[in-house]
């Protein structure tokens, strides 16, 4: 396929996402599915526009001056990849497959349209609802920040130091035949090996024999800093509350070179299912496995005796919308509300747990000041007998101060963003047990 017909194909994705309300991934397959003559860097290209032009979509409205799957395609092709105008009228007149020449007010925005007198919102590309939300937490540099947001992600891989130095995968990883470029160790998380968007995008990793002898998982550095913060270590007992796929539990599981006790719980079975594969991968046994059951709690024998409960709480995922940008656009306050009830569920089941002294550890991957900052503050209202820790304090007697030079510092925690980390977007907030009311 050519670059022309590739952006046609990318339109039609985006027609078909819009019209039926499907998530753009589904749409893509079925396109595929019905045009099996594409190949994989066909697809793969096609994917790429689509993605481009969800992650641009406010600002290639702005500046197009109209709303459709095509301005948004022609944005991302000039704005988000640097095609040159005159190119992208070469490519729709090369083929009867590409997409319609641009008419002459496509042509004069594409050449001079720009985004200066635009408000926060088209230029960082978020939803107008959240503006004040955002501004609350990053004031007047939200514009910024979500245009960071906006880029692509790399792929991060955290290694699993109980099977593997970072070396020991860096020089396996050196010799696939899939990597086209030289990966490179994480800047914040010193298990962590990062490879660009531009190859991890498409990098098969599951196919790699370090992996599949359970030496490295793929997890964002930001999620890998979480589990550091955590302090866990071997004899501690531990829950990994919504452990989901169980990356933060493996991570846990690492750092204590698997002679903790970790209870990986979530309330959705279905959900935490692959955590047995991937501790299986890992070697890992010190894993104590739960969901809900008929006739008892599945954490009644844990209360008031955890060293450290970790809260990986349910949320929007608006800290990782560089790699989901679709999902910026379909959040609703109705979704944003509802996240702030499951948070608050979350902490009803974990907070018991922790013993006197203990340590209660809050998580999302949000960016939203509701989910975070405002979630503790209502844990804190219902929980006399918990308090925040200084977490400038508990960065120093982890050794992780360092981390105070790439995080935003909120009332209660601290912030990772794509912008200030280089990581998704990460909260975390740390809480110490005081008495047991």
């Amino acid at each position: 396929m050519r670059d022309g017909a590739r952006a046609q194909a990318a339109i039609e994705v985006l027609e078909d996402s819009q019209n039926h309300k499907r998530l753009p991934a589904m749409s893509l397959k079925d396109w595929a599915l019905k045009h099996r003559f594409a190949g994989s860097k066909d697809r793969s290209a096609i994917g790429d526009i689509v993605f481009m032009a969800l992650r641009l979509r406010a600002s290639s409205v702005y500046k197009m001056s109209y709303d459709a799957p095509r301005a948004w395609v022609l944005g991302a092709l000039v704005w988000g990849f640097g095609l040159e105008v005159q190119k992208l009228i070469d490519d729709a007149q090369a083929e009867v497959h590409a997409f319609s020449p641009p008419t002459e007010l496509e042509i004069s925005a594409l050449s001079t349209a720009t985004t200066k007198d635009a408000p926060p919102w088209v230029k960082g590309d978020y939803p107008e609802w959240l503006d004040s939300s955002l501004a609350t937490i990053f004031g007047e540099s939200r514009v910024a920040q979500l245009a960071a947001i906006a880029k692509p992600a790399p792929l991060d891989l955290r290694v699993n130091i109980a099977n593997a130095s970072v070396e020991k995968v860096l020089a396996d990883l050196l010799t696939s035949p899939k990597l086209t470029v030289t990966p490179s160790k994480t800047k914040l998380s010193a298990w962590g090996i990062r490879i660009p968007w531009s190859v991890g995008k498409n990098f098969p990793f599951a196919v790699e024999p370090s992996f599949l002898r359970g030496e490295f998982e793929v997890q964002d550095e930001a999620s890998q800093v979480c589990a550091l913060l955590t302090g866990a270590k071997a004899g501690q007992k531990i829950a990994d509350i919504c452990a989901g796929g169980g990356g933060k539990t493996l991570a846990l599981a690492a750092m204590s070179n698997d002679k903790a006790t970790i209870i990986a719980y979530d309330v959705d079975p279905n959900r935490i299912a692959p955590i047995h594969d991937r501790l299986r991968r890992a070697g890992v046994n010190c894993v104590d496995v739960r969901t809900e059951r008929k006739g008892a709690s599945a954490l009644a024998d844990l209360a008031g005796k955890m060293d450290i409960v970790l809260v990986d709480a349910p949320c929007t995922g608006s800290g990782t919308w560089r790699r989901a940008p679709d999902t910026k656009w379909r959040l609703t306050p109705q979704n944003l509300e509802k996240r702030q009830g499951d948070q608050q569920a979350a902490l009803r089941i974990g907070a018991p747990l922790v013993k006197v002294g203990g340590t209660l550890c809050y998580v999302t991957c949000s960016i939203l000041p509701q989910e975070n900052d405002d979630s503790i503050e209502w844990f804190l209202a219902e929980n006399n007998g918990f308090v925040v820790k200084d977490i400038s304090k508990h960065l120093k007697q982890l050794d992780l101060e360092y981390l105070l030079e790439h995080v935003i510092l909120t009332k209660y925690g601290i912030q990772f963003t794509p912008l200030t980390s280089d990581t998704d977007g990460f909260y975390v907030a740390i809480l110490e047990r005081k008495s047991g009311s």
